[in-house]
């Protein structure tokens, strides 16, 4: 008889819930307005800063012609091996500039430096948005102990939603079946506190962004 008594008490608080309208006791979030400040830099400026903050690398290129000379100079400088290369857009353009590279599958897992264009580049945070659509597929976005990044001013945008917007647009109904944000360098503290890079993934990243007026990523 209790324990009736207790459910019939507990029912009729809930009923009483229902039908009576209360006040939240807690205020009500206004999900609209932006979480952070507004950027007030230009886009490339405030990529590249939020860039270096987390150890990436950012070079200029004012067009597309001027991107292979950029290239072969760093190469040169910084000793490079082969590029890796899966991209017939990036594929194109090294050959055209006598950059050699190396393009079997079957040898990604041997590739220390891998080339791959990008979806978007999120401005607020430095980050790179690469999707599974991209012709290099995933492994040469996580293999190479080096990662270098070729985006256009185009594809800036200031936030997250914005990339996801864009990406939305280039795919319509056919939205890749992953898509992943690169913010930095691949790096973990997990084991003893120790800062470790290139841990799951390439242990420098290198963003050449090219101004343009047309979206080269088409």
């Amino acid at each position: 008889m209790d324990e009736s008594t207790s459910r019939e008490k507990i029912l009729k608080k809930i009923r009483n819930a229902l039908i009576e309208k209360n006040d939240p006791p807690f205020p009500i979030l206004d999900q609209d307005s932006d979480v952070f400040p507004e950027i007030t830099d230009s886009l490339d400026v405030t990529f590249a800063q939020a860039l270096l903050a987390v150890a990436g690398k950012f070079v200029y290129c004012e067009s597309e012609d001027e991107f292979p000379g950029v290239l072969k100079s760093f190469i040169l400088e910084k000793d490079w091996p082969l590029l890796f290369c899966l991209d017939p857009f990036l594929q194109n353009i090294l050959r055209q500039a006598g950059i050699p590279f190396e393009s079997d599958p079957e040898k990604i897992t041997e590739a220390r430096i891998g080339i791959t264009r990008c979806e978007a580049l999120i401005a607020r945070f430095g980050s790179v948005m690469v999707s599974s659509r991209l012709n290099p597929g995933r492994k040469i976005i996580v293999t190479p102990e080096i990662h270098v990044v070729v985006g256009f001013s185009s594809q800036l945008v200031p936030d997250l939603k914005q990339a996801y917007k864009l990406i939305r647009k280039r795919y319509g109904t056919e939205f890749p079946s992953m898509v992943s944000v690169i913010t930095g360098p691949s790096r973990t503290a997990d084991i003893e506190k120790t800062l470790v890079m290139g841990a799951h993934g390439p242990r420098e990243l290198y963003v050449f962004l090219i101004e343009d007026t047309v979206n080269g990523s088409d």
